[in-house]
């Protein structure tokens, strides 16, 4: 029997991509074909992001492209958008801020939705189906019209009765949002054999509750990885060849174990044992952490250590303690700054950059120009930008003093101006320093890229036998794109 082809793509997030690649290996493992989005596929599935409104409008658009191009295609939508859809027990669908109608008739194209745990047992639900009859027709019909069952079939339509589920059901789409899914942990880990970095999640949820978020309402309270887990992962991936791991997670600094008697291991912990039980030739970085999660242990720990690289993302979101303050953030601009200034007094060539959010509820000229100036003033290697989106089920989406669209994009374009100037001051600064540099997998125009410890981009005449090593190069020149050509030392 011919495999079934499926197609999968994923948006938003580092720890999006890790759970996209543990779904991917297990469809794999199971005997389905993967092929590449412009190639025909009997299933399409879209890890979605929901995180703001451009993300929904993305996976949208392809909907509809799919559809365009094959009719048949049977359409699967994971992960935080379909728990979006979940409110209550007995009000099962949201209202968006796009048109309902519009999106109620996109998502008539789709034929499975699984939130943010169901989503790990996508398997299970395409077993379900008939997989000949999924082959020939994405609507996956079956003979079986037995009411007490927990599947009931109507015209290719799946209910689940099962009362631990809540389901809405547009014609052809089956839906499952298990509310209580969000208080589960799943592991994942990202292997993919055309990259030398490898996404590991260590921790999911937030018990945060910033007012613009919605991924508490989306991946529930705050849960982590074992530690032994996370360790015998590690030392998997060693031995599988990956030379880079990023620790990921939604909240990583609310990391914790639970030993006997209650006692706490906290994330310098589990940094610590790391540093302590892996010897294998890698390095490892920390995805973002909150300001006031990082403490003075974990700086010091990174400082001095032979996996960890100095490399720090710390989300600021906005300068302006009035605007700290309405989003809810859990430190303020002294702080940020205290900890900004005491990562580069221990380890001066790190590298430090940050996240923003522009145009949120209130922002006036005065606390946009607050943020600049701090951006400005700061050693940031760069600056991630935002402008503020709308997402229901947030305390700031019923905030009034709202920023024109037009208003918060010219502020967008302000601070990424800014951070390319900071880029290139960071690079510079570095120019014919000495760095460690592990070289990727892709042919450019005719150089091979890498990244230092450092997080500096660099590149180097293409040379296949640089592919995922190590080497110690010395930086000599800096381009347009603020990449750094790099000679090997």
């Amino acid at each position: 029997m011919e495999k079934l082809r499926f197609s999968f793509i994923t948006y938003g997030c580092k720890l999006n991509y890790s759970e996209y690649s543990t779904i991917k290996r297990n469809l794999l493992n199971l005997g389905y074909q993967y092929v590449s989005w412009d190639t025909f596929a009997n299933i399409y599935i879209i890890n979605t992001c929901t995180i703001t409104e451009n993300a929904e409008k993305d996976f949208f658009l392809l909907i509809r492209k799919i559809k365009k191009t094959n009719k048949n295609a049977y359409i699967i939508l994971l992960g935080c958008f379909p728990q979006k859809l979940y409110k209550t027990e007995t009000e099962n669908i949201y209202k968006t801020e796009n048109n309902t109608e519009n999106t109620e008739n996109i998502l008539k194209n789709v034929n499975l939705i699984l939130g943010t745990k169901d989503k790990f047992s996508l398997p299970y639900y395409l077993k379900l189906k008939n997989k000949t009859a999924l082959a020939l027709n994405a609507k996956a019909k079956t003979n079986s019209t037995n009411s007490n069952s927990t599947y009931y079939n109507s015209n290719s339509t799946y209910y689940n009765y099962n009362s631990t589920y809540y389901n809405y059901n547009y014609n052809s789409t089956y839906y499952n949002y298990n509310y209580n899914s969000t208080y589960y942990y799943n592991s994942s880990v990202s292997l993919n054999e055309t990259r030398t970095r490898s996404f590991l999640k260590i921790q999911d949820g937030c018990d945060y509750k910033c007012s613009y978020c919605p991924i508490p309402n989306l991946r529930g309270k705050s849960r982590s990885e074992n530690i032994y887990n996370i360790i015998k992962t590690i030392k998997k991936l060693a031995l599988l060849n990956i030379k880079e791991i990023v620790l990921t997670g939604i909240n990583i600094g609310n990391f914790v174990n639970f030993g006997f008697n209650k006692k706490k291991y906290d994330l310098f912990y589990l940094l610590n044992k790391i540093e302590q039980k892996i010897n294998y030739k890698i390095r490892i970085r920390i995805s973002s952490i909150e300001p006031n999660l990082l403490n003075n242990r974990i700086i010091n720990l990174i400082s001095k250590s032979k996996i960890f690289v100095p490399h720090f993302h710390l989300p600021l979101q906005s300068g302006s303690n009035y605007i700290l303050n309405k989003m809810k953030r859990r430190y303020n601009v002294k702080i940020y700054i205290k900890k900004v200034n005491k990562i580069l007094n221990i380890i001066p060539e790190a590298c430090v950059g940050t996240d923003i959010i522009v145009g949120f509820p209130g922002e006036k000229e005065s606390n946009f120009l607050e943020t600049y100036n701090l951006l400005k003033s700061l050693e940031l290697a760069y600056i991630q930008v935002f402008p503020y989106s709308e997402r229901e089920n947030t305390d700031a989406y019923f905030m009034k003093e709202t920023i024109p669209k037009i208003l918060r994009y010219k502020r967008s374009k302000i601070i990424r101006l800014l951070s390319k100037q900071k880029n290139k001051n960071y690079c510079l600064k570095n120019l014919f320093n000495h760095y460690r540099v592990l070289f990727e997998k892709t042919n450019k125009n005719g150089y091979i890229f890498g990244f230092t410890d450092t997080y500096i981009r660099s590149k180097i005449k293409w040379k296949p036998n640089l592919i995922n090593k190590f080497k110690e190069v010395k930086l000599i020149k800096i381009d347009n794109y603020n990449n750094m050509e790099c000679q090997i030392l």
